[in-house]
């Protein structure tokens, strides 16, 4: 009798417990930041996809038109990076340092310095000024930004603890539903973001990368992001490609990232005696470079390079200088300072080298793309498993899953070997300690009084 007794008290506490506006509130918050990270980023993807379409037409339509881009750009550069440093501070470049950066700080007030709604639409709103002028940017390291932010606002709002695996949620969200690649956005999450694997955290990240995916799927429909893809290795010389494309793939991003850490830790050094002044000068003269080599590829540099990359998946090769090309104007694009990731414009000089090597080698210039894409992405970013991942489902290639996890890991190790610094880690470095500094600042100004 006491046996049935207790069950019975047992059952009615866990019912009260269960039906408790304090269980379902931060479970339903969380439920609707996941969705709103969702709509949100389609929003942004088609927003980005019409500005970049109005810059294209208006520098296109004209006898004299292929100038504008000479004024529109450096213009565009500057008051970009001016809104930001007045109006969204820490919203410069991609957006993924400052994700991680989050996740090593320890103060709610150091964490809302680098995550936070108005920072997310003032991420937007650059990030399409960027495009709108012609920027070799991406949106979607913009998004994983966007998406932590949510999940940061959705943590206080909720009173929901394990912040840290909250902000991996929401960035894992942010870049399954901004390229609609779902386990990408779940090995991003483990590998790049927190370079470890947390099992507290893993049903946030899966939650969220569910949550938002619906909505992105409810929106925008199926698809993959370069459509789909069919090649794969079927002679000996293609599978050529997949060491050359690794090696030539990982040397390059590697020269990329350890580049982008050196000149801008300098760069940082000079602009200190008036940094607002100097970083708007700085951003105007890179606008200025990328105007000049988007002008000498006949507007082919502009923009993310979704077009351009795609078209070689689909096996029409690119110039043979294009992935220089747009190497130089995504390297000014970062070092301009402006709001805007590299996520893309990398897709776009990996398919590009990758289109190269194919006509030198008389290979398949679809198989070389994705194999390009791979490799140099590795590279960059040296997370293999997110760029093996990410590249199969936005190409749907599964004839070419091997060459494809191959590339990716050489392109990672002869990466590693070159430059033993991840790109984003480096940079999260940066915000870490631009938060530190900016909280005792503020402890100097505003002294704490007993």
């Amino acid at each position: 009798m006491r046996t049935v007794y207790r069950k019975t008290k047992v059952f009615r506490r866990s019912r009260v417990v269960w039906g408790s506006a304090r269980v379902w509130k931060p479970r339903l918050v969380f439920w609707t930041g996941a969705l709103a990270i969702g709509v949100v980023s389609v929003a942004f993807a088609k927003l980005a996809d019409l500005t970049q379409r109005l810059f294209t037409s208006m520098t296109s339509s004209g006898e004299w038109s292929f100038c504008l881009p000479l004024i529109i750009t450096p213009l565009g550069f500057a008051l970009s990076a001016y809104l930001a440093a007045r109006l969204f501070p820490n919203a410069q470049g991609s957006g993924i340092p400052q994700a991680i950066a989050a996740r090593h700080l320890r103060e709610d007030a150091d964490r809302s310095r680098l995550l936070s709604l108005r920072l997310a639409f003032g991420k937007i709103v650059l990030t399409v000024l960027g495009l709108a002028s012609g920027a070799s940017i991406g949106r979607e390291g913009p998004t994983v930004q966007v998406g932590a932010s949510f999940m940061l606002a959705v943590a206080r709002f909720g009173g929901m603890a394990h912040t840290r695996g909250l902000i991996l949620a929401g960035s894992a969200a942010g870049i399954a539903a901004a390229f609609n690649t779902p386990l990408a956005g779940i090995v991003f999450a483990i590998e790049e973001m927190s370079r470890t694997y947390e099992s507290r955290a893993n049903g946030l990240v899966l939650t969220a990368v569910i949550l938002a995916g619906l909505a992105a799927l409810g929106i925008s429909g199926s698809y993959n992001y370069f459509g789909t893809a069919s090649a794969a290795p079927s002679e000996i010389a293609d599978w050529g490609l997949v060491i050359a494309c690794g090696v030539g793939g990982g040397a390059l991003g590697a020269g990329f990232s350890g580049l982008a850490l050196q000149i801008g830790s300098r760069v940082r050094r000079w602009a200190q005696p008036a940094p607002l002044k100097r970083m708007v000068w700085l951003a105007f003269a890179c606008g200025v470079a990328v105007a000049i080599i988007g002008v000498m590829s006949g507007g082919e540099t502009f923009g993310t390079g979704y077009d351009q990359a795609r078209s070689a998946v689909e096996g029409q090769p690119l110039p043979l200088m294009f992935f220089a090309e747009k190497l130089l104007a995504s390297f000014a694009s970062m070092m301009s300072g402006i709001p805007g990731g590299i996520f893309a414009p990398s897709l776009s000089v990996g398919a590009g080298l990758g289109s190269t090597i194919g006509t030198l080698m008389g290979s398949s210039i679809a198989l070389a793309a994705i194999l390009g894409m791979a490799g140099y992405f590795a590279g960059v970013v040296q997370a293999p498993m997110t760029a093996f991942v990410i590249i199969l489902e936005m190409t749907g290639d599964h004839d070419a899953v091997i060459s494809i996890m191959a590339v990716s890991m050489i392109g990672y190790v002869t990466s590693r070997i070159l430059s033993r610094e991840p790109l984003y880690h480096g940079l999260s470095r940066v915000f870490i300690a631009a938060a530190i500094r900016a909280r005792r600042a503020d402890e100097i100004q505003s002294p704490h009084v007993p």
